[in-house]
C-alpha cells in the first residue's frame, strides 16, 4: 500500500484497518449521542485523526535502494546508538564480539534491513520478558529473534531483534539457507524496540554513542 510518497508496510495493514474501524465507530456513536456537531465532537475527530496518523506513520517503510558493498556493514535499523562495547555473546558465537545496539523509539521506522549480503546460517526465536529496550537485560531476557548472516568472505554477523516494554510482536523473514542482499528487508518489530548487531572484535567502527542512524544509509562499521 502506498500513501503519498511513502509505502505502508504489510505488517500494518490489519492494524491500520482495525484502528480506522474503531475510530469511525466511536465518532459515529459520539455524533449520535451529542445529537450532531459540538465542540467535543470536533475535538474527538481531531484526536482520532492524530492517532490514525501516528499509526500510519509508524508502519511507513521508505524505499532505500542500496548498492551492496562487501566491505561495509550498514545499520539494520533506524534509531539511536545506545551500546558500543565488546561483550561475550553466549547464544551463538560463545566468544567475545563487538556489540552495537540501536534503540528504536515509537517514532522511528521499524522495518529492519540486512547489514551485509550473504547466506543465513542460523536463526532462533526466543519468547521473553518486558524489560525496557534500553536496558542491558533486554538483549538476553526479552522476546527476541536472532539471525546470523555469513558473507562470501566468511564473516559472520549476528543481528538480534529485541522487543521492548511496548513491543510484543517481532516478525522475521529469515530462514536458514536463504541468500540475502545488503539492504533487503530482514523483518519488522511493532511499537518500540531495539536491534543488536554482533561483529568480529577487529571490526573498524564508524559510529559513536547516541548517534542517530538510518537503516541501509548509515555505515556502522567496515570489514578489515
Amino acid at each position: 500500500m502506498t500513501i503519498g510518497k511513502f509505502r505502508i508496510h504489510r505488517e500494518g495493514y490489519k492494524i491500520i484497518a482495525g484502528v480506522l474501524t474503531v475510530l469511525t465507530a466511536l465518532n459515529i456513536a459520539a455524533w449520535q449521542i451529542w445529537g450532531g456537531p459540538s465542540v467535543w465532537h470536533w475535538a474527538g475527530l481531531g484526536a482520532s485523526f492524530l492517532l490514525l496518523t501516528f499509526v500510519v506513520m509508524f508502519f511507513r517503510t521508505p524505499a532505500r535502494p542500496l548498492k551492496p558493498d562487501p566491505l561495509m556493514i550498514y545499520a539494520p535499523a533506524d534509531g539511536k546508538i545506545v551500546v558500543i562495547e565488546e561483550t561475550f555473546e553466549k547464544e551463538y558465537f560463545r566468544d567475545n564480539r563487538l556489540q552495537i545496539s540501536i534503540f528504536m523509539s515509537p517514532f522511528n521506522m521499524h522495518s529492519n534491513r540486512y547489514p551485509i549480503s550473504g547466506t543465513v546460517t542460523w536463526t532462533k526465536y526466543q519468547p521473553g520478558k518486558k524489560f525496557h529496550a534500553r536496558s542491558a537485560k533486554s538483549s538476553e531476557l526479552n522476546e527476541r529473534s536472532s539471525v546470523v548472516v555469513t558473507s562470501e568472505s566468511g564473516t559472520d554477523i549476528l543481528v538480534r531483534q529485541v522487543a521492548g516494554a511496548v513491543a510484543r510482536r517481532i516478525v522475521t523473514y529469515s530462514t536458514k539457507g536463504m541468500q540475502v542482499t545488503q539492504g533487503e528487508e530482514l523483518g519488522f518489530i511493532k511499537f518500540g524496540s531495539r536491534v543488536d548487531i554482533f561483529l568480529p572484535t577487529d571490526t573498524d567502527v564508524d559510529v559513536h554513542m547516541f548517534q542517530q542512524v538510518r537503516a541501509s544509509r548509515t555505515i556502522l562499521a567496515r570489514v578489515i
